[in-house]
């Protein structure tokens, strides 16, 4: 389902908590990440809501507009839930520790999956107009990162180009959705300290 917390970011509000059109997004999501993007019709996602299919464009005026609102409003909660984890940690360490678990999360913890699939796998099904303003979004969420990464690396934490480690955990943490399950023997907090100790200057965190 779409993550539905109680919470506004950067002026921008999220859909209500279960009014017609968060349904119809919690749907669309779904089906999206299940079927693909452009093997899900209109009309799927009218039944899977259980409304006609024309009674989506009173909401929506065609499916990629789905698609960006989904992408949007995952963008606007990742946000705020990074920047709340981050502002709640005490310490670089804890920052960039933060960053690490809370992606992860997003990533393999909890309903939120399908929203970071979308955004990674389907984002170029949206015009070049969109694809601009869902990279708006990201590069608020991105900024986040960076800036803890700058910290760590002042403080000796880290070594090397920040651009390239951020790229590099990106990509790590995004391809455990391939091979982690959240319900086995390796907890979400021990995926967590082992990535933040490959992140750091000779792998020295306890």
């Amino acid at each position: 389902l779409m993550p539905q917390p109680d919470r506004a970011f950067d002026g921008t509000a999220l859909t209500s908590t279960g009014g017609p059109r968060q349904r119809l997004l919690d749907c669309a999501a779904q089906l999206f990440r299940e079927k693909g993007y452009e093997r899900t019709t209109v009309r799927d996602i009218g039944a899977a809501v259980g409304i006609q299919s024309g009674s989506i464009f009173h909401h929506f005026s065609s499916k990629e507009d789905i698609l960006k609102a989904v992408m949007s409003e995952a963008l606007i909660y990742f946000t705020g839930e990074l920047r709340a984890a981050i502002e709640s940690a005490n310490g670089v360490e804890a920052h960039l520790r933060a960053c690490i678990h809370s992606e992860l999360q997003f990533t393999v913890g909890d309903d939120t999956t399908a929203m970071m699939s979308l955004l990674i796998t389907e984002w170029r099904s949206l015009c070049e107009t969109n694809q601009h303003d869902i990279l708006d979004h990201r590069a608020i969420y991105e900024q986040l990162w960076m800036d803890v990464l700058a910290e760590a690396q002042a403080s000796g934490l880290i070594a090397g180009d920040t651009f390239v480690l951020r790229r590099l955990l990106a990509g790590a943490i995004h391809w455990t959705s391939t091979w982690y399950d959240f319900r086995g023997a390796l907890s979400l907090e021990e995926l967590s300290r082992q990535t933040l100790k490959l992140a750091c200057v000779g792998g020295t965190i306890d």
